[in-house]
């Protein structure tokens, strides 16, 4: 189901212990509360599945859909 308002692209950063992964989505201004933008069900998955696969180290899978950076050690 799609929720009734304006799209707007944004970009997230989802964070794991080793990799940040800077993924652009969609978001929604919704008409019946215009006060924030929020996320629909299949994209708030996709950040999910994001999460999953970096937290295994995915590297591949990550950068099929966005932009992967390693996290390094500090000395």
């Amino acid at each position: 189901m799609k929720i009734p308002g304006k799209r707007v692209r944004r970009l997230r950063l989802v964070r794991t212990d080793q990799y940040v992964v800077a993924v652009e989505v969609e978001a929604v201004i919704p008409d019946a509360d215009p006060g924030e933008a929020c996320y629909e069900a299949e994209t708030v998955e996709l950040l999910r599945d994001i999460e999953a696969h970096a937290q295994r180290g995915d590297v591949q899978w990550l950068s099929q859909h966005g932009k992967v950076y390693a996290a390094l050690d500090a000395a």
